[in-house]
């Protein structure tokens, strides 16, 4: 139960503030471990700023859920839930300098498909990614054990989807409302258009889940008001100032959301090839060296060129390039 869990206690935090923090430490730590790299440059013009970082974050964010809608076989949406939360962790503890967002973003997604217990070999996986797959599976199991680590092996998550379905029951059953089964739809691209937003690091799933109920109401022109003072809360007023100010910030969230400037991404992805951490770059020959040791047979190693694509980042589209 989300009261006792691990989501609750350690990765649910008070405000944004509390995440930028932690997002700023993480993006000075590296800068002061690799500025001989500048040479007496301008760090801020070499290394990626918090600002930069955050706006490429959102774009493979973007990336991670056209990534899963697209998907074969379907994927369910527990586990979409679940990769964004991994994704989001793993960087409030780390900066896309240290380790691409591309290669994290499928490891998150893959483990989250064993966590939710969404059955698909690594073969299959890799099937839905576009380039060299031989690549990609070294990639993604090389880094699933550096994800799990980082995540604190606590990988239960708890996601609005249970909270949301005991709403609408109770709201069948003891609400006057026609047909509540209508508001599915709006609840659905409620709670997607939360997966690109911080919610699930600020609020509960509860929290959450009733916002996108409370969302879809007033988009079907009713209003649930006297369901949740009447109903749901009247033996816990003292908690209702609490649940509407919380549901209040969850939808300024969503819509203050705004998706990055696609022009403004390519730079910062230019800027990151130069700053980022050689030694986590699969296409380095650092990395590579450090990959030899771990075969015995050198012609097990990937080809020099061999490559896989998450993302196409000189498209003009957020589309992700994903196999047939």
């Amino acid at each position: 139960m989300y009261p006792v869990s691990s989501q609750k206690r350690s990765w649910t935090f008070a405000n944004e503030g509390q995440l930028m923090a932690f997002r700023v430490e993480q993006n000075h730590k590296y800068i002061e471990e690799h500025e001989e790299e500048v040479q007496g440059g301008d760090l801020e013009e070499y290394f990626l700023t918090p600002a930069e970082e955050r706006l490429l974050l959102k774009q493979y964010e973007i990336y991670l859920f056209d990534f899963c809608r697209r998907f074969e076989p379907q994927m369910p949406k527990c586990v979409v839930g679940t990769a964004f939360h991994y994704f989001k962790r793993f960087y409030l503890n780390n900066t896309p300098m240290d380790y691409h967002p591309k290669e994290i973003l499928a490891t998150c997604v893959f483990v989250a498909c064993k966590v939710e217990e969404f059955n698909v070999s690594i073969n299959q996986f890799v099937n839905n990614i576009k380039g060299d797959r031989n690549k990609a599976t070294d990639i993604v199991l090389s880094n699933e054990l550096l994800l799990i680590g980082q995540l604190n092996y606590y990988l239960t998550i708890h996601n609005p989807f249970r909270p949301i379905e005991g709403f609408l029951i109770d709201i069948k059953t003891r609400s006057n409302m026609p047909n509540p089964d209508r508001l599915r739809p709006h609840i659905e691209t409620f709670i997607d258009s939360t997966f690109y937003t911080d919610a699930c690091l600020l609020h509960t799933p509860s929290q959450i889940g009733l916002a996108a109920v409370l969302h879809a109401a007033s988009r079907e022109q009713e209003n649930l008001d006297s369901y949740v003072t009447d109903l749901l809360f009247v033996d816990a007023r003292d908690k209702l100032p609490g649940l509407i100010d919380a549901v209040r910030k969850i939808r300024i969230l969503v819509k203050q959301y705004q998706q990055p400037d696609r022009d403004q991404v390519k730079a910062i992805e230019r800027k990151l090839d130069k700053c980022r951490n050689q030694a986590n770059n699969p296409d380095s020959e650092l990395y590579k060296e450090r990959l030899r040791r771990l075969y015995t047979d050198e012609d097990d190693m990937p080809a020099e060129d061999a490559s896989f694509h998450i993302a196409d980042v000189s498209s003009d589209t957020s589309a992700m390039n994903i196999s047939q």
